[in-house]
């Protein structure tokens, strides 16, 4: 049965537990990082998270300060225009679609489920992704072949995680590893949830939402993901390492901020010089309400059809560099 895991702070210490009826069991886990975490116990967690539980009283999980449950070390891998309707959005065929797209983020964007998300002054054009984030299961060093079958032997749990995205860096500097890493744009949580071996098939069942100021923004389902977690493991086994408590984040849905401009657009604007073209391009974009500014409430969320699975709530305010 998935064990929805929330890593939070308690009396000054760092404690692991488990989410039952809106309540954090503390458990008797002394694991400073989720790769030991998941390395020593997650069978046992799997097997009975009640075996593991401490004899400390619940802690009310709105009253909780809550942490990333996915910790240093660990990498963090995207995939790019991963959702049907994303793609059709930006302008293309999903079915002529056939290649992945990858690139990464900085570790040091990683933070918690409810940390302010800070913009950082000369970003105009902050951006929303909320992404399903796998995170492994085992060290990987040489190429693998992942099927469906095989998937629980890879692939420990689930988190959410929100790939934040400076535009006005990211297009124009074609920069996505700077565009996309600035410190705390990339909360993770608050749950990490681990799936037995028959649950894997939550993976192609799970709805995305998210929300900015109650306004509903995205919302689509991983039924819609074009490249599936078992073959875009296999794919990114042979150009990278991994290791448990690693997360890869498996593209967003349609919705966001960012307007992909018309190919009649696009073709009069590829005439036109660098300098030129960019200055247009963040013209037309400025306009956009959509994208954030401070004082902004993003929410995040992903369940299953069932309810079975309960990732959390994830909310971030956005605040500018000196905290307002």
């Amino acid at each position: 049965m998935a064990v929805h895991i929330v890593r939070y702070r308690a009396q000054s210490s760092t404690r692991w537990g488990v989410v039952r009826a809106g309540k954090i069991h503390p458990l008797a886990i002394d694991s400073p990082c989720t790769a030991d975490l998941i390395t020593d116990h997650r069978t046992e967690l799997l097997a009975s998270a009640d075996a593991l539980a401490s004899e400390e009283p619940p802690v009310a999980f709105e009253d909780a300060e809550l942490l990333s449950p996915v910790t240093n070390p660990r990498r963090v891998l995207c995939q790019g225009a991963n959702y049907r309707q994303h793609i059709i959005d930006s302008g293309g065929n999903p079915d002529d679609h056939n290649f992945n797209m990858f690139f990464n983020k900085s570790t040091a964007a990683v933070c918690g489920p409810r940390d302010a998300l800070v913009k950082p002054s000369h970003v105009k054009l902050l951006d929303y992704e909320v992404e399903l984030a796998l995170v492994l299961a085992r060290e990987i060093r040489k190429p693998v072949k992942v099927t469906e079958a095989t998937l629980f032997d890879y692939v420990a749990g689930i988190c959410v995680a929100n790939d934040y995205s400076a535009r006005d860096v990211q297009i124009p500097q074609m920069q996505f590893f700077k565009g996309k890493s600035y410190r705390t744009f990339c909360p993770v949580g608050p749950v990490l949830c681990l799936l037995a071996a028959d649950e894997m098939h939550y993976l192609a069942d799970l709805l995305l939402t998210l929300r900015v100021n109650g306004e509903s923004r995205q919302h689509d389902t991983t039924n819609n993901l074009l490249f599936k977690p078992a073959e875009t493991l296999t794919e990114l086994s042979g150009i990278s390492d991994f290791d448990p408590g690693d997360l890869v984040l498996t593209g967003t849905p349609s919705g966001c901020a960012l307007a992909i401009p018309s190919p009649a657009l696009v073709k009069v604007a590829s005439v036109l010089p660098e300098r030129l073209r960019w200055k247009m391009f963040l013209k037309t974009q400025a306009r956009r309400s959509e994208y954030l500014s401070a004082g902004d409430v993003v929410e995040s969320e992903i369940t299953s059809s069932d309810g079975q699975i309960q990732l959390g709530l994830q909310r971030n305010v956005v605040t500018d560099e000196l905290g307002r």
